[in-house]
């Protein structure tokens, strides 16, 4: 008779044990999960479920080591998607990154609300800068420097049927394009979450940690707020761009009276960003949500009126140069990110209560990223407007080429050949690194590869080299915080740079003149910049579409997007939606319904998956945590996320998840491994334990490879398996088998329940 649920008349002995398997980044199936050929799903849906193995006449071994049942969780298309829908997010990547760099910051409680506002703020800017690139094209380069050249109008039948209407019908109506951007991007950043929308959090929190508001997270209210706030803050911005251009042809009573609602807009917009408290009170404060919603309601409204004041004002338009008021608020809004950026490495750095051995770069992760978000979107949006530029150039065929030439803005300059030095210094001192940094790699790889194959035959000397160099590969990834610090550092002094151009300056003549670099490498740099840019967004593109054709494109491309959206929408509203907010709940109602139904349940979490199932052990009540036992391999949480997220991972988290499952806990890891490391100690050979206590029994070194001979019933020494699975591994079964005999269950095989019914 199976026992009753747990919790009822104290711990039940269940008469099975569940091997839950949640898989990694890009994982290929649940079959290659579950290393079963044949899997049937008995849980979720087409984007996320719980499979389990199919026995069939000619494959009859469906269960795991030990008899238990085994089942798996793939999650992996609910980051993703369709192809369409990947190629439309990855030019969310911006957006996506500065979301990311909110849930960076160090946990410091005197510096949280300022770290978080300034993210916020950034946001704001970089949705500022996409409507000022669609307005560089649209208004800037062809209403209003093209269609005045009648060589740039020539042999262009799309563009001729406007040229020669007033200035003023052209700005109103090609401002239809922006207005089309901004609706297009707001429709990108709700139709996604639509999915995740019927996965809601736990009434209750189960853990007070900081890492358990992922599992709990509902997104939709905060995020709607923003939404609201950034929609806004965009109309707003082409009201600016349209009334700038107006008043710099003598301003009316009216336009002075727009501009200044338009400013009224984007400040209270900004203030709002400044008050988390506001910002991030309870779903239930429908008056908030009301309030965002008539804010962007009136810069909608707001921009309609400015149209029509463009369209029907009188005054006759002096053409010439660049759009008025366009080259100095971009400069201006460059300038800001440079300074907001300070203001974000201040609040970072200002620590008064630093702990003792912490690293010092600790918590910087949010500065490294939001600079990473601020530099992608200024590059991308400076290559776009000088490609559109380069498009419409006829200066063959013009008769006076410095007068027709449409010529986009000099901080667009500035911004590329900035985005390309910062690029090159980094890649030259990530290359003195390599170099610098071997020796002491290479001689930590000699001592591991001697303890762990002493006394290798003569024939095992090029197999031990290869096993050496993997391990020098594996450890340089130690050096990738430093050195993307470096690539911020340069990429914030790029954004301050922009301010040259307030005084009319170009980067040839300026360089030359006051750091005496010729202005032909100058152009040179600016235009290899070019090339860099449309070479990156080139490679997102081609790798969204491969993506879903090959497993190698999948896996790589996927890295950065999946790790950017485990974490939910706090500071940009245009961020692809967290799959967390679906995953972790799912799993913690499965394992309750497998604990309650009188299984225990063993969670394997393999890469990323441990950091899932770290979130959702969180999640589980005691008496379901009490019948649960983990195992962790080739997991990123002590090297990776705690040094990222140190508010989020950190030494309170991991014993919290310890004592939850009772120290049912192992976690294997390989010194070959650039990802995957110890959670709690390295327990490598001759080296004292760090740590005492239940927390001590945790973490298992394995060799890799397991010898370096080749063994007898094969023709090649067994692989390097670096940061690759090991389901099927002799020393994984060992973990799952010993973990299973701590949980009381039997070992050998017995009968199992039924399949639960498939549904959530």
């Amino acid at each position: 008779m199976p026992a009753g649920p747990a919790g009822v008349n104290g711990p039940a002995m269940p008469d099975d044990v569940v091997e839950l398997r949640v898989h990694g980044i890009a994982a290929a199936g649940a079959a290659q999960v579950l290393d079963r050929p044949n899997v049937q799903q008995v849980a979720g849906d087409g984007s996320a479920g719980f499979y389990r193995p199919q026995s069939r006449p000619c494959c009859p071994d469906a269960d795991g080591a030990g008899g238990v049942t085994l089942e798996a969780y793939r999650w992996s298309d609910l980051p993703s998607g369709t192809a369409v829908r990947t190629l439309s997010l990855l030019f969310l990547l911006p957006f996506m990154l500065l979301n990311l760099a909110v849930w960076m910051r160090p946990g410091n409680p005197a510096s949280d609300t300022v770290v978080k506002s300034l993210c916020r703020v950034l946001g704001l800017t970089l949705t500022v800068l996409y409507v000022l690139a669609v307005v560089g094209v649209t208004l800037d380069l062809v209403a209003w420097q093209c269609m005045s050249s009648p060589a740039c109008m020539s042999g262009r039948n799309w563009l001729s049927w406007l040229g020669g209407r007033p200035t003023g019908l052209r700005l109103a109506v090609l401002a239809l394009v922006p207005t089309a951007a901004i609706g297009l991007i707001w429709w990108v950043s709700t139709r996604p979450g639509r999915s995740f929308t019927a996965f809601r959090p736990p009434e209750s929190r189960v853990s007070g940690h900081p890492l358990s508001a992922v599992g709990q997270w509902d997104a939709e209210p905060l995020v709607g707020r923003l939404r609201s706030i950034h929609v806004a803050a965009a109309f707003a911005t082409l009201d600016a761009s349209l009334l700038f251009a107006r008043a710099a042809q003598g301003g009316s009573a009216t336009t002075i009276g727009l501009a200044a609602a338009a400013g009224g807009v984007l400040a209270t917009c900004v203030a709002l960003l400044c008050t988390p408290p506001l910002i991030d009170r309870a779903p239930t404060n429908r008056r908030l949500d009301d309030a965002a919603r008539l804010l962007r309601t009136i810069a909608i409204g707001l921009t309609v009126a400015v149209c029509a004041h463009v369209l029907a004002s009188p005054t006759r338009w002096q053409e010439g140069g660049g759009l008025p008021g366009y080259g100095s608020t971009l400069t201006w809004l460059f300038v800001a990110h440079a300074g907001l950026l300070a203001a974000l490495a201040a609040a970072l750095l200002w620590r008064p209560n630093r702990q003792s051995g912490r690293p010092p770069l600790l918590g910087l992760g949010a500065l490294i990223t939001a600079t990473a978000a601020a530099s992608i979107a200024v590059a991308f949006s400076a290559e776009l407007v000088h490609r559109v530029a380069d498009y419409l150039d006829r200066t063959a065929s013009a008769p006076v080429p410095q007068d027709l030439v449409p010529r986009p803005a000099a901080a667009y300059t500035w911004a590329i050949y900035g985005f390309f030095r910062a690029a090159l210094i980094t890649l030259v001192v990530a290359g003195v690194v390599v170099v610098i940094s071997r020796r002491d790699r290479s001689r930590a790889a000699a001592a591991i590869v001697a303890r762990d194959f002493p006394d290798p035959p003569r024939e095992a000397a090029p197999r031990l080299r290869q096993v050496q160099q993997a391990i020098v590969r594996a450890r340089f990834s130690e050096w990738l915080i430093p050195l993307a610090v470096v690539y911020a550092c340069l990429a914030g002094l790029s954004a301050a740079n922009a301010a040259v151009d307030l005084l009319g300056l170009y980067p040839g003549e300026t360089i030359e003149r006051y750091a005496g670099v010729p202005a032909g490498l100058v152009d040179f740099g600016i235009g290899m910049g070019s090339y860099l840019i449309a070479a990156t967004m080139l490679s997102l593109v081609i790798g969204g579409i491969f993506a879903y054709r090959t497993a190698g494109f999948r896996r790589h491309v996927g890295v950065l997007w999946d790790l950017a959206t485990f974490w939910p929408r706090a500071a940009h509203p245009f961020a692809p939606p967290c799959y967390a907010e679906r995953a972790v709940p799912e799993l913690a109602r499965r394992i309750t319904y497998l604990v309650e139904s009188g299984n225990a349940v063993l969670i394997a979490g393999y890469s990323h998956g441990s950091v899932l199932v770290t979130a959702t052990v969180l999640q589980l009540p005691p008496h379901v945590s009490g019948r649960v036992a983990l195992l962790t391999y080739n997991s990123p949480l002590r090297r990776f996320y705690a040094r990222l997220f140190p508010a989020y991972i950190d030494d309170d988290l991991l014993h919290d998840v310890g004592d939850r499952v009772g120290w049912r806990w192992l976690n294997l890891w390989r010194d070959t491994d650039p990802i995957g490391g110890w959670i709690f100690s390295a327990h490598r050979p001759d080296e004292p334990l760090t740590v005492t206590g239940p927390a001590a029994t945790v973490d298992r070194r394995l060799r890799d490879p397991s010898d370096v001979v080749v063994p007898p019933d094969d023709s090649v020494p067994p692989p390097i398996r670096g940061h690759g699975p090991l389901e099927s591994d002799e020393p994984y079964i060992e973990a799952a088998r010993e973990l299973v005999g701590r949980l009381g269950a039997p070992m050998g095989p017995g009968p199992h329940p039924a399949d639960p019914p498939a549904g959530r």
